[in-house]
């Protein structure tokens, strides 16, 4: 037996339950014989205004058949949830993934190269940590994706901004600024924040580029699923014959954030390498996510969902441009993607029209925050994925009367 101290306190089961009733679980919502408000069971953060960008977009019927998937995956849980498993991943969620991709994409690559991840800044931690060294130099959009750029500084990374048009990303500013640079970070089929579609010449520069230079091109490509008019756009990946390009997917535009699900099909050289970052990082997805997900794409289901979300989204872009048409804002209607800019006019600061929104119930992220080194243009960068049509057009023409009035309602 072990030893007490004289005139110490010897702590029993017997006694915890007063010493410390609140905790005691048969003591629970009572002291000393006391009853105590109980907090609620769940307590809800406040739900994001419509605008905001990011959202997911699964409705009612693929939250039911999930939750079907969920409730079988549990009954019968992969070997994997009891065990330690790939660190790719589940091999039925890549094949999925790797047949989907070569439908939509265009890409034809192996299981062995598709990798499940969180996410994309997950994906890019992973590739940054792996393929780069500190003061390596990639080129970036500008203006960009704040969570990349954020996630290159924080690695060490030099930065190139590369300034975008119409046309996308031009590579011979690129070639200008840092010609060896050891990466490119690029959303080359929507670019971000602005829209644009990376042309074919520019794409095939990149392409050369990047062979002749041993550079990655790192192509991010969130929201493809989310064309509105025209067959979907090939991958850069598909046309690159060189095994320069590493393509990222996301499920938490496609589905929900919530899934924490995304992929990264590597090229063959560094799969080990990244393999063994993996290992050492995270060891492995969550398995029973995978099998519902694999599940999910296998029967069809996913599909269907994608259907009815694009469906859903073109009426809440529609409805938010259609609530704009009365703001002194120059509106762009994009015909893919999740969100669209609203362009201020004359010299107005986007800080102000940003302030205004959000007073009539509109969130949005400023456009010129997002630029580095070129000229900052003045806009607003509104989500409209996640919320009911009704829901969007409603604070749209709040907004607009904020913005027409000047906040003097």
């Amino acid at each position: 037996m072990v030893g007490v101290a004289e005139g110490s306190t010897v702590m029993t089961i017997e006694t915890l339950p007063a010493l410390c009733p609140a905790r005691a679980p048969w003591n629970k919502g009572r002291i000393m014989g006391q009853k105590l408000p109980l907090q609620p069971k769940h307590v809800w953060s406040t739900p994001p205004a419509p605008g905001k960008l990011g959202g997911g977009t699964a409705d009612d019927k693929t939250l039911r058949d999930l939750r079907g998937l969920f409730r079988e995956a549990l009954m019968r849980p992969p070997p994997e949830f009891l065990h330690y498993g790939d660190p790719f991943g589940d091999v039925s969620l890549r094949r999925e993934i790797v047949d989907y991709l070569r439908a939509t994409r265009g890409i034809r690559a192996g299981v062995d190269q598709v990798m499940i991840t969180s996410g994309t800044q997950s994906a890019l931690s992973l590739i940054g940590r792996a393929l780069m060294q500190p003061k390596s130099r990639i080129w970036v959009e500008d203006p960009c994706y704040p969570q990349a750029l954020n996630l290159f500084r924080s690695l060490g990374l030099t930065i190139i901004p590369v300034p975008v048009d119409q046309d996308g990303l031009d590579p011979a500013a690129g070639m200008l600024a840092a010609p060896e640079a050891e990466a490119v970070y690029l959303t080359p089929s929507h670019q971000f924040p602005l829209g644009a579609t990376l042309s074919m010449p520019r794409r095939l520069a990149l392409l050369d580029w990047a062979q002749g230079a041993g550079a990655w091109i790192i192509e991010d490509d969130y929201d493809s699923e989310y064309r509105f008019t025209g067959p979907p756009l090939a991958a850069l990946h598909g046309i690159d014959r060189a095994g320069r390009v590493i393509y990222l997917g996301t499920f938490s535009k496609a589905l929900a954030p919530g899934l924490r699900l995304g992929y990264a099909v590597l090229p063959v050289e560094v799969v080990e390498t990244v393999r063994r970052l993996r290992d050492l990082t995270d060891r492995y997805p969550n398995p029973l996510i995978e099998t519902v997900l694999a599940r999910f794409m296998s029967e069809g289901q996913y599909a269907a969902h994608l259907r009815r979300a694009r469906k859903r989204c073109r009426m809440a872009r529609d409805a938010l441009v259609e609530g704009l048409s009365a703001a002194p804002l120059d509106v762009m209607i994009p015909d893919q993607g999740l969100h669209l800019i609203a362009y201020a006019r004359g010299d107005e600061a986007d800080a102000e029209l940003q302030r205004l929104g959000q007073a009539g119930g509109l969130s949005s992220r400023r456009l010129s925050q997002m630029f580095l080194k070129a000229p900052a243009q003045q806009g607003l960068v509104i989500g409209y994925s996640g919320f009911e049509t009704a829901e969007i057009r409603a604070a749209a023409y709040g907004a607009t009367r904020a913005i027409t009035s000047g906040g003097r309602e």
